[in-house]
Parts: structure tokens; sequence; C-alpha cells
């Protein structure tokens, strides 16, 4: 095999504050050859997502965060280049957590498995239709929200990735959706190409009086991946016996100090409400299941994702700021090389 050589970018230092480019060192390597048990890959779209954040944070979080000088971590579609595993073939597509580079050689047992791409499946879908982030709205939906027919299902951040496939799932289930986002496209998409029954433009309305308007009836189930003043809005609007769905926080990742958290966490009580959070490796198990129910609804075009796709490995760092200063719309991922059967 000709000589492989790996671009690399790694944990340079840890962010204070917004996370920044200069966090990141781009290094090159000569590529390894994989042992018994384990694939040489070459990595074809990298997504990034807003845990990558407290990823690269030094605190207790429920993985390991990455360590300065290692190559950050990140899910990748990637095509099997060479194999040493058995059941992986030279030319097959496969997902896992190959990190921000060109290669890697990966044990298909560790800690990140690696998986087959479904015959049929486009890259951009295992990271966006079928990916982590539909998977995550599925299950929080289905397992914790579990909205009712009829109900007013709110969700912030809903021109995300997992947001708009919160707000397309609860329309499916029978019930009213407003979304939550910032800038008339991205409302215009949710209300005009989505179905969304409203939505909301946290950078130009009054979040708090606009959910009085939308939400008559109060908030059955709110589906949070922004914390800050907008949960506290919507707390403000719980039914009784409402649930909130607490996906994350996007707001504050990159604050230096904690927030104080909601003013209002008490109205939880009053409305007799339940607030729950989860992780979708919680349910690595069922994730089949999942794909099954979810892959017909994406062929069908009942469910529509968008996706960001920014040009070359070289561009991650500053797309990454996009994810956090909403400079994107959709599923956000990185184009890093196309499939083209096994290497010689």
């Amino acid at each position: 095999m000709t000589e492989l050589r790996n671009t690399q970018w790694v944990l340079a230092s840890r962010p204070e504050g917004m996370v920044a480019p200069s966090n990141f060192e781009r290094r090159e390597q000569e590529v390894g050859q994989p042992g018994e048990g384990q694939l040489l890959v070459r990595n074809l779209y990298l997504s990034l997502d807003p845990a990558m954040r407290g990823w690269m944070s030094d605190a207790p979080s429920y993985i390991p965060p990455v360590q300065i000088g290692e190559v950050m971590r990140g899910g990748c579609v990637a095509e099997v280049v060479s194999s040493s595993a058995a059941g992986f073939a030279e030319g097959e597509l496969v997902f896992g957590m190959f990190g921000w580079q060109d290669y890697a050689v990966v044990d298909v047992a560790g800690p990140g498995p690696v998986s087959k791409l479904p015959e049929g499946l486009a890259p951009i879908d295992a990271l966006s239709a079928l990916g982590w982030t539909s998977l995550t709205a599925y299950f929080g939906l289905e397992d914790v929200g579990k909205p009712e027919p009829g109900e007013t299902v709110v969700v912030s951040g809903a021109a995300g990735a997992t947001g708009s496939v919160v707000g397309q799932l609860a329309k499916l289930k029978g019930c009213r959706v407003i979304g939550i986002a910032g800038g008339p496209d991205k409302c215009a998409w949710l209300t005009d190409d989505l179905g969304f029954d409203g939505a909301i433009d946290y950078h130009a309305e009054d979040v708090s009086r606009r959910l009085k308007e939308l939400c008559p009836d109060g908030i059955h189930v709110f589906w949070d991946n922004v914390g800050g003043e907008i949960l506290e809005a919507a707390l403000n609007r719980l039914a009784l016996h409402g649930r909130v769905v607490f996906c994350g926080a996007i707001s504050g990742y990159n604050d230096s100090t904690p927030p104080p958290g909601p003013r209002n966490y008490i109205n939880v009580l009053v409305r007799r409400a339940r607030v729950e959070g989860f992780l979708v490796f919680d349910y690595v198990d069922q994730m089949p299941q999942a794909l099954a129910a979810l892959a017909p609804l994406v062929q069908s075009g009942q469910l529509r994702t968008r996706e960001d796709i920014r040009e070359g490995l070289t561009s991650a760092p500053e797309a990454l700021v996009d994810l956090f200063t909403g400079a994107h719309l959709g599923k956000l991922m990185v184009h890093i090389s196309d499939p083209s059967g096994a290497l010689a």
C-alpha cells in the first residue's frame, strides 16, 4: 500500500468562554496499519455536535474529556481502507467515533463501537436523518416526553438537527407544535417547510409574550435544547403535569461561569411537572428498533432534514464556532472526502 499521510486536528488548549479555532492545532503524521481486530478507515464526513464543547472541558461528565494533544473526538462516516477484523471488508462504509482526521485505526470492539451503514443509506443520512440527532429526538419523545395527540409541544433550538426532528415527530403524533429559533429564515423553514404550527424568533420577539399567545392552554411538553432565559419562559407556561425534556443547554456551554439556574423553578412544583434529562447513549441496545421506525418516515418524505455541509477538514474549527453562534441551519457536518472503494 502506498504510504498515507494523515492530517489531524488535536486539542491544543481548553476554551475559556467561547470555543475558538485557536483551541485546535493541525498535525500531520504517517498512517499506521491495523492490527488484529482493527480497521484502517478514511473519513468521509465529520459530524459537528454541541456535545463537543463539553468534551473539550476538563470537568466531570458522562464521558472523559479530550486530553490536550489528543485528536479531537467526533462521529464520522468512513470507508474501510484495510481490514484485520472479521466481518468488515475493504470498501465498506462504517460509522464510529473516528475523530477530526483524514484516517483512523480503530478497534471494532473498542469503547466506541464501529457500525456498518445499512445498504442504500447515503453517508450524510447516517449523520443527519438517521444519525445521532434524529435518534436523540426519537428516544427523548418516546421515553421521556411521551406527548399525546392534541397536546402542545414547544421546542427550543427548533431549527437545529435535533429540534427540527423533534417537532416533526410530535406533529406525526397529532400534537400542536411551536418552535423557537433565531431569525426569520429559520422560523419560516419551520412553519412553511416542516409544518410547525407556529414559530418564535427569539432574536426579534418577546418569547414569554409569544408563548402566552401561542400556547393558551399551556405547554404540555417542552423540549429544551437551549436553557437560560428561554427555559425560564417555558417554565412559566407549563401546563398541569407538563413534562420538560432536558436535552441540552447550548446557550450556556461557552459561559465561563455556571448559570444561576432558572429563577422560576418553583413552577415545576406548582404545575406538578416533571423535568428529566437523558442521553441517547443510554439507548444503544434499542437503536435498531428506532432506525426501523425512522427509516420509512425518511424514505416517504414525512421526516425531512436539512444539512449544512462545510468543505474540507481544514474548515472544522471555524465551523464548530458557527454551531454555537447560530450561523448554520440544520445538521452541521464537514465533508472530508468521497468514497472511492478499496485503496491500493
